[in-house]
């Protein structure tokens, strides 16, 4: 059975599923790895002992038995078929020989070792030096993304922008390195089949050739032979025309990672905290959550399992979603959400701004209603100064504000906006009116 296929768009997400997979490709490069070794080690038992040939050729027809390819996908070719039963085929070839004398060419080591030696260097330490990378970049970015999920709203807002900065590099570099993770285990999982395939190939037709008592197996050999190079060039053509279509794809996601998404998939899906109490306080849980906009179901998944009790995934029914006021929360990038299931709010902490967007957007989450402190019906009626105000506004914002930061488009400091309803709510707000004196 192939293993399933990883995604591009699967590296953004980094779910708990993309590393299953990956896990299992992990443990298929380790046992080709092994595998490798074993042919190098028998191959050289083979080259150096000539005495016990007999019983090396043994060893390495069994050891080329036991081998099985496995292939990407559900479905084979019929070259990947080929390919998966060469091994099998080649076996059989030894057997017969297996009382046959021969001697080994001189350049038998040039022919099997070294390739194998140099694909299980060149491309299977590449990839294991990848595996380090990307561990120790996706180590540095969750220590660093907890601790800034921690950092309190009141700090400045240079030291957050600040801090906002460093996260977004950090889950760059993190997202640039299993880009090339994942896209070097897939080459190394395809290239393997010719890769391994050819050396052993080449390694028998000498070996066979040598002695010219194999003349007769080798004349029948030189069909399957001809009918395995097809097949290897085959799919060294494929690989050779998919690699550059997969590179185009790994370079789309490096530049819109969060545009990438399958057919099909959740309308949005990623890491969120969740605000739970306890009778000793409040602690904030990690859940991997998936949103289904259509059905507006919120699956929930907990990454941190309790002592005794193995917790499986959470289905609510969303009713409403509303951003959560700054001041209100000593947490950053959060939302409240009402379910069908659950009494009461669900505070929920996304990873970043732009992601408390992405989830507010899909779950059509509204703004956060803000009250005015006037109750009196005469105190909410524009007296002349209040007309003078608006104009003042509208007439400073036209000749002056436009690229300001919090008074057009963009959003501005919390501290700011907050001291000028302050001050047009304060008792002196008419004087600063008159007499023109700066609100900030």
């Amino acid at each position: 059975m192939g293993h399933p296929p990883l995604e591009f768009s699967d590296c953004y997400l980094d779910s708990p599923d993309f590393r299953e997979r990956l896990k299992c490709y992990e443990q298929e490069l380790e046992r080709t790895n092994k595998f490798i070794k074993d042919v190098i080690k028998d191959g050289n038992a083979l080259i150096s002992a000539m005495r016990n040939y007999s019983s090396a050729v043994q060893k390495f027809s069994q050891t080329l038995q036991t081998f099985q390819f496995d292939f990407i996908g559900d479905t084979l070719t019929d070259d990947e078929i080929n390919i998966a039963e060469s091994f099998k085929e080649f076996a059989e070839l030894l057997n017969e020989v297996e009382n046959e004398r021969m001697m080994m060419v001189h350049n038998a080591s040039d022919l099997l070792i070294k390739p194998l030696e140099n694909f299980r260097k060149d491309q299977i330490g590449f990839t294991k030096e990848r595996k380090k990378k990307f561990e120790k970049d996706g180590e540095r970015f969750y220590s660093l993304l907890d601790r800034h999920l921690h950092l309190s709203s009141k700090k400045k807002e240079s030291q957050l922008q600040e801090a906002d900065l460093q996260v977004d590099k950090e889950r760059q570099n993190f997202f640039e390195s299993s880009l090339d993770y994942v896209y070097q285990i897939q080459e190394v999982q395809e290239s393997k089949k010719f890769n391994i395939v050819e050396p052993v190939l080449a390694f028998l037709h000498s070996l066979f050739i040598s002695n010219s008592l194999t003349v007769e197996l080798t004349q029948d050999f030189l069909p399957y032979k001809q009918q395995l190079q097809l097949s290897l060039q085959n799919t060294r053509n494929h690989f050779s025309s998919t690699r550059q279509e997969m590179e185009e794809l790994k370079k789309r996601m490096k530049e819109a990672p969060q545009t990438c998404k399958l057919p099909g998939q959740p309308t949005i899906e990623g890491y969120l905290y969740t605000q739970e109490k306890w009778a000793l306080g409040i602690s904030w849980v990690k859940y991997y959550c998936r949103y289904e906009k259509e059905t507006k179901t919120l699956t929930m998944t907990p990454m941190e399992q309790k002592p005794g009790a193995k917790q499986g995934p959470l289905d609510l029914t969303l009713k409403y979603c509303v951003r959560r006021k700054t001041e209100s929360i000593d947490k950053r990038f959060c939302f409240d959400i009402e379910t069908n299931e659950r009494p009461g709010t669900i505070t929920l902490q996304a990873l970043s701004e732009a992601n408390r967007r992405l989830w507010m957007e899909a779950m059509d989450g509204k703004e956060p209603i803000y009250h005015s402190p006037i109750t009196k019906q005469e105190e909410m009626e524009l007296n002349e100064v209040g007309f003078k105000f608006v104009r003042k506004c509208i007439n400073i914002i036209e000749t002056k504000g436009i690229k300001m930061e919090g008074l057009y488009r963009t959003v501005g400091s919390n501290i700011q906006v907050q001291k000028l309803l302050n001050a047009f709510f304060g008792s002196n707000f008419t004087f600063i009116i008159l007499t023109g004196s700066s609100l900030c």
